[in-house]
């Protein structure tokens, strides 16, 4: 009787038996296969559904965004919410935010029914039509923000920018225009914010078309930022670049007797006066020199005290600045500013330069929030859609304020450090318990701290560490 031989199994095809698909690394065979247990990559996003849910801020929304009247359409409070998780989440495109639909724990952890499809969300922007429905619907949101600020002494410094978000294959959607940016003439919009430089806290949001000027309606942006302002909360300076340099919105900070530092334009009169007629004083920063006039530029009802400074290349080759062929060797700025004599010139300088955070800000809001990918076909659906991604900023920005967090720490962190902390989640006793995935020991300690903070009710003066002391390496 001739015996079967048995052939060697290969480790190479699927088995069917297990299930499970071998790989093989350098060091060890790795078996990989499916389990049914519902688990969430997300789930360190609690923390932040727990400071969502102590400030109520689904029923902020639910108070404000329209209401549609379709009886089984998802809340749009429910829509609303769930696209700035995304957003908080790291997803940039409206299909990236209908993703999270998958997951099993984020949903119920904000207390939202469902997220919505991507074509859900497209219908809930589309809704928004004009200006005047986006007013109503996003000042009183912007005023919460704003509410969470604490008074200071001296007030807060405004600081308005303006920037550009690129789309050039974005043909027929409305507002994306040909506009300066600094690649050249692109397809773009050109969008207008004001920050709040030392609460990292953005004020203000308007979208403009690509071709529109950088002090286009700064006025009328401006008084609906101030109307808004809690009472106890006043600028002590704002601060803008050249582009803002317009006669109309000087005088409006005039009237209402707010202190400005100002980039001014280096035009002809301006140049001849830093050629012929400045006197010029050395300061104590090596290479800078300073000088002051007062100057009547065309245009300006009344003569203002001009800052001028000089940057000596060789000494200080890093100075932004503008190069003029009859003063070789320098690069100069002008500053437009009603501060007092009280304040010399170097101290002008040294305000304004704070101003460059606002540039942080919005590196932020490009890298982290979506900013230049999101757009939709409507111009004011658009700006809908923005403006919940610039409030995500400020909600991430208040989170960690709300921890204590002296220093601000970039989304990337936050999603790196808290948010893509995985769990599992499970029914027993008619509760939901959701487990983190944290091992036990500096990092659980860390995390129970979050907690503690997040959900005291009347919230200590102790700040939560950044980071904790040591992480364990997993083996």
């Amino acid at each position: 009787m001739q015996k079967n031989k048995s052939k060697p199994t290969d480790a190479s095809v699927p088995q069917t038996v297990t299930g499970l698909i071998k790989i093989q690394t350098s060091q060890e065979s790795i078996k990989i296969g499916f389990t049914d247990q519902k688990i969430s990559p997300h789930a360190g996003l609690s923390v932040l559904a727990g400071f969502f849910h102590w400030h109520r801020f689904k029923s902020v929304l639910s108070a404000h965004l329209p209401i549609r009247t379709s009886p089984n359409a998802t809340p749009t409070a429910d829509l609303g919410l769930g696209f700035m998780v995304g957003i908080l989440a790291g997803a940039k495109k409206l299909a990236q935010v209908a993703h999270l639909r998958r997951d099993a724990v984020l949903a119920g952890l904000f207390g939202i029914k469902r997220f919505g499809s991507q074509s859900a969300y497209s219908r809930f922007f589309g809704g928004f039509k004009n200006s005047h429905q986006n007013t109503a619907c996003f000042a009183p949101l912007w005023q919460w923000c704003l509410q969470r600020l604490n008074s200071r002494r001296g007030g807060y410094t405004l600081d308005l920018d303006s920037t550009t978000l690129l789309h050039e294959q974005a043909h027929g959607k409305e507002g994306v225009r040909t506009g300066y940016t600094p690649q050249g003439f692109r397809r773009c919009y050109h969008p207008l914010l004001a920050v709040i430089a030392e609460a990292k806290l953005v004020a203000g949001f308007w979208l403009r078309p690509g071709n529109t000027k950088s002090a286009n309606n700064v006025v009328a942006f401006t008084l609906e930022l101030l109307s808004r302002l809690p009472s106890y909360v006043h600028f002590g300076l704002v601060r803008a670049d050249a582009g803002f340099c317009q006669e109309d919105w000087l005088q409006l900070l005039e009237q209402r007797r707010l202190s400005y530092i100002v980039v001014g334009r280096i035009h002809h009169p301006v140049h001849r006066l830093i050629k012929q007629t400045t006197v010029w004083k050395k300061t104590s920063l090596e290479g800078v020199e300073v000088a002051e006039e007062v100057f009547q530029a065309f245009g300006w009802a009344q003569a203002r005290r001009l800052i001028l400074i000089r940057h000596r290349q060789a000494q200080r080759p890093e100075a932004g600045g503008r190069l003029l062929l009859d003063c070789p060797g320098y690069r100069h700025q002008v500053l437009v500013t009603n501060l007092g004599l009280e304040v010399n010139g170097l101290e002008v300088w040294y305000r304004y330069n704070g101003r460059a955070d606002s540039e942080n800000v919005i590196k932020e809001l490009d890298a982290s929030f979506a900013l230049p990918e999101l757009c939709l076909h409507g111009f004011h659906a658009t700006e809908a859609a923005l403006t919940l991604a610039v409030l995500s900023y400020n909600l991430s920005i208040l989170f960690q304020k709300h921890l204590g967090w002296a220093e601000r720490v970039t989304a990337a962190t936050l999603r790196f450090r808290l948010f893509t902390t995985g769990g599992t989640t499970s029914r027993t006793g008619g509760y939901r318990t959701i487990r983190l995935s944290v091992p036990a020991g500096p990092l659980r300690d860390w995390w129970r701290s979050l907690w503690d903070k997040i959900t005291a009710t009347f919230p200590n003066c102790d700040a939560v560490a950044r980071f904790p002391s040591a992480l364990p390496i997993q083996t």
